[in-house]
C-alpha cells in the first residue's frame, strides 16, 4: 500500500465530512440566499426586496419544507467536491514540496496549488452543482428530482456556468491560502510550548475548534468579497427558468454566459446589482466554511488514526495472502 497517499486521503475525508455537516445545518439559509441572488429586477419590479422575503414566502405558502429542496443533490455535490478538493490540494502541495525540495509552500505556490485543485473539482462536480442550483431556485413546491432535472436539457446544459466555476477557483484558492498561512503562523507559536515533539509527528497538527472557526471565517470573508460579482453571475446562469415565473415569459430566460449575466445586471440594476445579496453570501459562506474547517480540524486526528488502522489491516491482509 505504499502508493497510497494516506495523509491526503485523511485530509480529503475530514474535509468531506465537515462539508456534509455544515451543509445540512445551513441549507435553508443557502436556499433563501440562492433564490434571492438569482432574481434580477424586471421593469422596476422586484419579488424579493431582502433575504427575509424568501423565508416569508415559504412560510406564507406553507412550503417550509421546500427550503430543503435539492438537499440530497447538494449533499452529494458538497461531499464529492470537498473530497476531491482537499485530496487534490494536499496531493499537489506534497508533489510541489518533493519536486522543489522546499521546506514549506510559499504564498504564490499555494495559490497555484489551490487553483489547480479547484479546477479539478469544478470539472468533476459541475453537473451536480448545476442541478442543485436549479432545484433550489425552482418555485417552492415545484422542485424536481436529480434525474428529471438532468433530463430537461441536453448534456451540455449540465455544464452551464463551468467557465465561471473555473474563474471562481480563485475563491477557495484565496480562502485556503489565507487560512493555511494563518494556521502555520499560529501553530509555530504553539510549538515552543509542546511537551512531546514525537507526539506532533505521529499525527497531523490540528487547531482548536475556536481558532479554526475564527481563521475560517476571516479567510472566507476575504475570498467572498473579492469574487462576489462572479458568484452572482454563476447563480443566475444556473438558475431554474421557473424561479421567478419566467416560464410564462420567454424573454426572461436565465443568461447563458458570464457576459450575458453581467449585461443583465448592469442594465436592470446598475452597479449596485453586482453586489446584491453580498451580506447573505458572506453570512452563509463564512458560517459554512468556518463550520467546515472547525469540524475538519476536530476530526482530522481521529480520521488519521482510522487511516493508520486501515493501512495496518491492509498490510496484514496482504502478508497473509502472500504467505498462503
Amino acid at each position: 500500500m505504499a502508493g497510497v497517499d494516506w495523509e491526503s486521503l485523511t485530509e480529503a475525508t475530514s474535509g468531506a465530512v465537515g462539508a456534509l455537516a455544515s451543509n445540512i445545518v445551513l441549507y435553508p439559509l443557502d436556499t433563501c440566499k440562492t433564490k434571492y441572488q438569482a432574481e434580477v429586477r424586471s421593469h422596476g419590479r422586484q419579488k424579493y426586496r431582502n433575504l427575509s422575503d424568501v423565508l416569508w414566502e415559504a412560510i406564507s405558502t406553507h412550503q417550509v419544507l421546500s427550503l430543503y429542496q435539492g438537499l440530497g443533490t447538494k449533499n452529494l455535490q458538497s461531499f464529492i467536491s470537498q473530497f476531491v478538493y482537499f485530496y487534490g490540494y494536499n496531493y499537489f502541495k506534497r508533489l510541489y514540496l518533493e519536486r522543489s525540495g522546499a521546506k514549506s509552500v510559499g504564498m504564490k505556490a499555494n495559490l497555484a496549488v489551490a487553483a489547480a485543485a479547484g479546477a479539478c473539482t469544478a470539472i468533476v462536480t459541475q453537473p451536480l452543482d448545476t442541478a442543485s442550483s436549479r432545484m433550489q431556485t425552482s418555485s417552492f413546491g415545484k422542485s424536481k428530482g436529480l434525474f428529471e432535472t438532468f433530463s430537461e436539457g441536453s448534456w451540455s446544459d449540465a455544464f452551464d456556468g463551468l467557465g465561471v466555476s473555473l474563474l471562481l477557483t480563485s475563491n477557495p484558492a484565496i480562502q485556503y491560502t489565507v487560512f493555511d498561512q494563518l494556521k502555520q503562523r499560529l501553530l509555530k507559536r504553539r510549538q515552543s510550548t509542546q511537551v512531546s515533539p514525537a507526539t506532533a509527528k505521529s499525527s497531523p497538527e490540528a487547531l482548536s475548534a475556536f481558532s479554526a472557526f475564527v481563521l475560517g471565517a476571516l479567510s472566507k470573508s476575504v475570498a467572498t468579497i473579492l469574487t462576489y460579482p462572479a458568484i452572482r453571475c454563476k447563480v443566475m446562469i444556473q438558475a431554474s427558468s421557473s424561479h421567478d415565473g419566467s416560464e410564462k415569459d420567454g424573454s426572461s430566460k436565465p443568461p447563458k454566459t458570464i457576459i450575458d449575466a453581467l449585461h443583465a445586471i448592469w442594465r436592470k440594476e446598475g452597479i449596485s446589482g453586482f453586489y446584491k445579496g453580498l451580506q447573505a453570501q458572506i453570512l452563509k459562506t463564512v458560517l459554512s466554511s468556518a463550520l467546515l474547517l472547525m469540524i475538519k480540524e476536530k476530526i482530522s486526528r481521529y480520521t488519521w488514526i482510522s487511516m493508520l488502522a486501515l493501512r495496518r489491516y491492509l498490510l496484514v491482509s496482504q502478508r497473509r495472502i502472500k504467505s498462503t
